[in-house]
């Protein structure tokens, strides 16, 4: 970024909840009626606690979430979410982690694809608490970060990645593998979400 003092807009970090949320994002998906917009989609799934969420507070936060990173997937990514293998489903649920909270969307791109790019074999946190402080130069809202919050924010992000099989639990970047029906979503016209993953393209 040629201007360091220029101000990006503020990162959401809200995302530290139960990493990829497979099960919930599938089922919300499954109960969406067709043309039912995903606000109605979440009223109804928090009235009926469809998520089977112990609280009514978790329920409605996991909804919450939940339907967060399925509105920036589009109908046929969502239709491929209901068919799609477990790796796959990981792999497109890591996809609309990264477009919902573009934090996560530029440390996949910057820090573990290019790993990947240069040959790197691992990824460590030390390298998202970096990615954190040169970030902090056009985000003043990573600054004041607690160390709860930022404990927080890796152990998310390192499980999201692990749960996606982007990476194994010893912290090795697994290169991704991805169908040619999924790399074409991702691909789709004004889309270029290849940059989130380990590869070098299809």
């Amino acid at each position: 970024m040629s201007n360091s003092s220029a101000v990006e807009p503020p990162y959401a970090l809200n995302f530290v909840s139960r990493a990829l949320l497979m099960r919930e994002t599938t089922l919300l998906a499954e109960m969406r009626r067709p043309g039912e917009s995903w606000e109605s989609v979440r009223d109804r799934a928090v009235s009926e606690n469809s998520v089977q969420a112990r609280t009514h507070r978790s329920g409605v936060r996991l909804t919450r979430e939940a339907v967060r990173r399925l509105a920036v997937l589009s109908d046929d990514e969502v239709e491929f979410l209901l068919d799609a293998a477990p790796r796959e489903r990981g792999y497109l649920l890591w996809a609309a982690a990264c477009r919902a909270y573009p934090f996560i969307g530029d440390f996949a791109e910057q820090v573990v694809r290019e790993r990947y790019l240069i040959l790197a074999s691992t990824i460590s946190p030390e390298h998202l608490e970096r990615f954190v402080l040169r970030q902090a130069l056009w985000h003043p809202e990573l600054e004041g970060l607690s160390d709860a919050m930022k404990a927080g924010i890796r152990q998310t992000v390192f499980r999201m990645m692990r749960e996606a099989d982007l990476v194994t639990p010893n912290d090795e970047i697994v290169p991704a593998l991805l169908s040619g029906r999924l790399a074409d979503l991702l691909t789709a016209p004004g889309r270029d979400d290849l940059r989130f993953f380990p590869t070098r393209g299809v």
